[in-house]
């Protein structure tokens, strides 16, 4: 565990950069995401003049009168790009661990260890940090547990480089020795930055923190009980008498926070689940006969595919999204519509597309004539296929005779 190089990646406001995605026009307008009554993110236009994160419609319209409000209670949207990321990640690295819709832990340890080895088979010691250094701490390069750092720093810079080449999103990210202080790290400098921290500032960054609760892994709860012994903030719980701090809390509580105020976490990456559903959309300015619609259809199928051939189960729902046109509503009038996959198709998933590519855009053009009067004139600036409800594949499940039959089979070329 002391060896490791763990990577926080930690995208800017997420929602909002995804309803910038979706709506090119938002980039320069102070706008923020709501639901409910609640603004819970917003750009950097909104935050230069004073809206904040989990203000109130009430008081953000007030800091902002120009501030403009997207309904952010679906969240499809963000789920579906959250999960581009994790894969996007996951096609680096293997150990990549979901922390909500906008975070990722990415264990980089083997990446590094490859390529330190690699600078010392060509004799080259010139290793260059990409972003911050936290404290402007200087870079020993004879102490190899700084040179694995800075090597970090250049795949955070990779990953965060491909996610924006990819999918349009920026993000920060911190390099440590594990992953609690990487997420502590991860966020000083922002938007679009990264730092890595030394293991001598270590203790500079746990102390910077003004109250117990900034601690990852100290819940609101267990910061109020540790309020009532009088611990506020990290030097407090540094200096609690262990055995009264476990007669409180438990032995293993009082323990594992005890660790994280010193910046110990030993807990590793573990990868996250697959994702629930694979998505593409396309936007654009008009869309406007059934030819053209088609046509997009066909251009966003292969894609999606592979992308489900690749991850090896079978989906049993299909969802088109469409977006119309108006001049009232100019961006946000979607509209979508679904249907489960007939038993025959979802057979051919996994093997050769283009046996499914013709029925799959006849069954969403389908759907599409559910929203559409085709036979009125119509304009659209966006279309989105997404496959959910996946399920293994039944020959994979043990129990079942596809299974057994896979174990039994001889490899090929035997000859038996």
């Amino acid at each position: 565990a002391a060896c490791r190089v763990i990577v926080h990646v930690d995208l800017d406001c997420f929602y909002a950069q995804v309803e910038m995605i979706r709506n090119p026009e938002l980039r320069d307008k102070p706008f923020g995401v709501q639901q409910k009554s609640i603004v819970v993110t917003c750009n950097y236009e909104a935050r230069k003049l004073g809206v904040k994160k989990l203000m109130s419609v009430r008081d953000a319209k007030e800091k902002c009168p120009q501030l403009v409000l997207v309904n952010g209670e679906d969240l499809t949207p963000y789920r579906e790009t959250s999960y581009k990321v994790t894969e996007l990640l996951g096609e680096f690295c293997p150990l990549v661990e979901r922390l909500g819709f906008d975070e990722n832990f990415v264990d980089v340890t083997e990446m590094v260890e490859k390529r330190l080895n690699q600078l010392q088979q060509s004799g080259c010691c010139r290793v260059r940090v990409s972003g911050h250094v936290y404290n402007n701490q200087a870079i020993n390069l004879h102490d190899t547990t700084h040179v694995r750092l800075v090597i970090g720093s250049r795949i955070a810079e990779e990953f965060r480089e491909a996610i924006h080449a990819s999918l349009g999103l920026t993000g920060c990210a911190g390099v440590a020795s594990n992953k609690l202080l990487s997420k502590l790290v991860s966020g000083t400098f922002k938007p679009n930055q990264q730092t890595v921290l030394l293991p001598e500032s270590c203790q500079d960054l746990i102390h910077s923190l003004d109250h117990i609760q900034k601690v990852p892994g100290i819940g609101y709860k267990t910061a109020k009980r540790l309020e009532t012994l009088g611990v506020r903030n990290v030097c407090d719980l540094q200096a609690f008498p262990s055995a009264a701090l476990e007669k409180e809390l438990g032995v293993s509580v009082a323990q594992r926070i005890q660790k994280l105020s010193y910046g110990e976490d030993d807990s590793p990456v573990t990868p996250s689940g697959p994702p629930q559903s694979f998505s593409d959309e396309d936007s654009f300015k008009k869309c406007s006969s059934e030819v053209e619609v088609k046509e997009k259809i066909e251009e966003l199928l292969p894609n999606l595919l592979d992308r489900i051939y690749k991850d090896g189960r079978q989906p049993r729902t299909v969802r088109l999204t469409i977006r119309q046109f108006s001049a009232t509503d100019k961006w946000f009038n979607r509209e979508s519509r679904q249907c489960p996959i007939p038993p025959h198709l979802i057979q051919k998933f996994g093997k050769e597309s283009s046996n499914i590519l013709s029925p799959l855009v006849d069954i969403l053009m389908k759907l599409f004539r559910k929203m559409i009067d085709v036979d009125l004139p119509f304009h659209l600036t966006l279309l989105s296929v997404c496959f959910s409800n996946l399920k293994d594949l039944p020959s994979s499940k043990k129990g079942s005779i596809g299974f057994y039959l896979k174990q039994m089979s001889p490899p090929s070329g035997s000859g038996k």
